[in-house]
């Protein structure tokens, strides 16, 4: 199978144009290859599918590093838009089919294998206040924001699993960010389901962050910057009522290598 590799802010992902339903790829393939021992690794596999959409041509089919199925995935959605770029089948701005609804994205600027790409997620409906320092919203994925003073002092992986699997959020569980606040710029960190671990960035939650942030300071800007272990995003968006609409999510994303990989390989994990 021909794959490339691409990633978004460090959350990286193995991308297949499989336009022509030339592969099948099952659960325990998408696992295997998305192992960072005995595969190619990532935080996820993108499909590139053909849209059954009227007057849409792409289909972007995401799974998690589990093998399983995913919801919306923000650096993979502008991943993805890079891989159709690389493919030739795109100028500046697509419209695709996602988890979630379509999504219109524009690349800003691009280079020799890097892109700034700038990608609309679908309206927030509601943004629910848990407690003084949590609040749990939906930007094509579910999230929980919990904000903390010590950011870089908490353990990740420990706080995240456990709030991951909170009854509040069953059956599915939720993503989880753990946001600081500090000269006018939002710091997150994200656990993700479905790689149950800390990612090096996610879109959906620095949107998600950005979204209760300012609702948490009271930041008078509807752009804001948020910075994440693999790099920085803007987010910008609209509130209308309690609705947020006109969500925008920008930031870098860039090609690490193509490649070839035998889906039926009998290497264990």
């Amino acid at each position: 199978m021909i794959f490339s590799k691409f990633h978004g802010a460090g959350n990286d992902f193995i991308m297949v144009d499989n336009r022509d339903s030339e592969y099948f790829i099952f659960s325990e393939h998408v696992a295997k290859l998305c192992h960072r021992r005995f595969g190619i690794g990532a935080d996820g596999l993108i499909i590139l599918h053909k849209s059954l959409i009227p007057n849409v041509d792409f289909k972007m089919l995401y799974f998690n590093s589990d093998g399983n199925l995913g919801s919306m995935c923000g650096n993979g959605g502008r991943s993805f838009v890079a891989f159709l770029d690389t493919l030739g089948l795109m100028d500046k701005k697509v419209t695709f089919e996602a988890y979630d609804g379509l999504h219109d994205a524009e690349i800003l600027w691009k280079g020799e294998n890097e892109w700034l790409i700038e990608l609309e997620l679908r309206d927030v409906d509601n943004v629910e206040v848990l407690s003084p320092n949590e609040f749990f919203l939906d930007t094509g994925s579910p999230h929980l924001v919990v904000f903390v003073d010590n950011l870089n002092e908490i353990d990740i992986t420990e706080m995240g699993r456990k709030l991951r699997y909170d009854s509040r959020f069953a059956p599915n569980g939720t993503n989880v960010n753990f946001v600081s606040h500090k000269n006018g710029v939002i710091f997150a960190r994200t656990y993700e389901r479905g790689v149950e671990d800390e990612t090096l960035s996610c879109g959906t939650g620095v949107t998600a962050s950005a979204i209760a942030a300012k609702e948490f300071y009271d930041i008078p800007d509807d752009k804001i910057k948020v910075k994440a272990k693999g790099g920085s995003f803007d987010i910008s968006f609209k509130k209308e009522g309690e609705i947020i609409t006109d969500i925008r999510l920008k930031g870098p994303v860039r090609k690490v290598y193509s490649g070839k990989v035998d889906l039926h390989t009998d290497a264990q994990i």
